[in-house]
């Protein structure tokens, strides 16, 4: 992986969010000397800071700014929060190691953290969550209301996420309050994780560890889509769906059929293979 100069500590250890802080300074220096008209804007965003929740605060302070809503007051919630959540530290680590490595446009670490808005406005949905956990609502709900117009990703402040996250190119994104959203997903752009209609409670879907979701799926309801599953890309999803099974179409089937699906051999969410299916679900050839 280009720019990473020492093996990297193991996944979730202590070690890792100083590593990985020190990968994103390197590569910001050797990105500002290579560029020098982004040498002030490195510095501003990167460089001038003493660890990853403070560059990550600023940025997204000044991503999600109003005229009304101050990047200053905005850098010292999101500061606060990263502060004095660990866990919340850790999962934002996870998430740039996933966008590094399962997206091959993605060429370092600082470029994510300064331009992937899927990681930007997971991370903001992040700090929304833990306010809302604190019964801070109405705040909460503001920032998700910034976070839907700056990078049009909409997703309600009560939905859980866990770590190693990817969301792909990201505009679209819409998942509702009750959703839950396991470890080491991927998800591409207008995706809808959403309810169908009115009722109120429970209601959206659960996603287990290892799924991916294609391009423009819509899965609605209260329904389980199972670990290391794959969903195609347009695909209309309305009940559950077996883990490690691959479901396709509108409405969406699963390959090999209902009653013998295929098996994923691997973890879709990590491998981001998205058509290695189709030999079998389709002879159509254009």
């Amino acid at each position: 992986m280009g720019g990473i100069c020492h093996p990297s500590p193991p996944p979730g250890s202590e070690e890792e969010e100083k590593w990985l802080w020190s990968q994103i300074v390197l590569e910001a220096r050797n990105d500002a000397e290579a560029e020098p008209a982004l040498a002030s804007y490195l510095y501003s965003t990167i460089l001038s800071h003493s660890s990853l929740e403070r560059s990550l605060a600023f940025h997204l302070g000044n991503k999600l700014c109003s005229s009304t809503l101050l990047s200053t007051l905005l850098y010292d919630i999101f500061l606060d929060v990263f502060s004095n959540d660990g866990r919340l530290r850790s999962a934002t680590v996870a998430d740039l190691r996933a966008a590094r490595e399962r997206d091959p446009a993605c060429v370092s670490f600082s470029h994510c953290l300064l331009n992937y808005k899927g990681f930007l406005a997971l991370q903001a949905h992040r700090v929304a969550h833990n306010l809302w956990n604190q019964s801070r609502k109405p705040l909460a709900l503001a920032l998700q209301s910034r976070i839907s117009d700056v990078f049009a990703v909409d997703i309600h402040p009560a939905a859980q996420f866990g770590k190693g996250i990817l969301l792909d190119h990201a505009t679209g994104v819409v998942v509702g309050e009750t959703a839950v959203i396991g470890n080491n997903v991927s998800i591409l752009h207008h995706v809808t994780l959403g309810g169908t209609g009115k009722v109120s409670g429970d209601r959206h879907p659960k996603i287990g560890d290892g799924v991916l979701i294609g391009a423009a799926a819509t899965i609605l309801g209260k329904i389980k889509i199972g670990e290391g599953a794959k969903i195609g890309a347009g695909s209309v999803v309305l009940i559950d769906v077996p883990p490690r099974t691959t479901a396709v179409g509108n409405p969406a089937r699963l390959i090999g059929g209902k009653q013998k699906p295929k098996e994923n051999k691997d973890i879709p969410g990590e491998s981001m293979d998205h058509t290695s299916f189709i030999s079998e679900w389709s002879d159509y050839i254009i």
